[in-house]
């Protein structure tokens, strides 16, 4: 299953959804829409919608580890919505579903 990115705002809030699989190969796509978007959004939240990830890898995870730290950096905050339990299982494993701030809805 491929890659789909789409980015958004919805109540003051800029929504990057992620849907199909995030691996080697696709995650630079959504690390391109993330590298994008967190400094140019006038938003003071970024919000990953992960619901329709239905695999994730550790090249996946560090992506998201990127973003966590470019949103840190601009004064921004950065959660992850709604993670589908491929993902949920990814991040418990890394021990960073402590470290994300893991939302089930905006």
């Amino acid at each position: 299953m491929g890659l789909n990115v789409e980015q958004s705002e919805r109540r003051a809030c800029a929504v990057i959804k992620v849907s199909g699989d995030v691996d080697l190969y696709s995650s630079p796509d959504l690390r391109a829409t993330l590298v994008k978007t967190i400094p140019k959004t006038q938003c003071e939240t970024v919000a990953v919608d992960l619901s329709e990830v239905a695999y994730m890898d550790s090249s996946g995870v560090a992506t998201l580890v990127e973003g966590l730290q470019r949103s840190q950096k601009q004064k921004k905050r950065f959660c992850l919505l709604a993670p589908a339990n491929a993902v949920m299982k990814v991040l418990h494993l890394a021990r960073l579903d402590t470290v994300f701030d893991i939302r089930a809805a905006l």
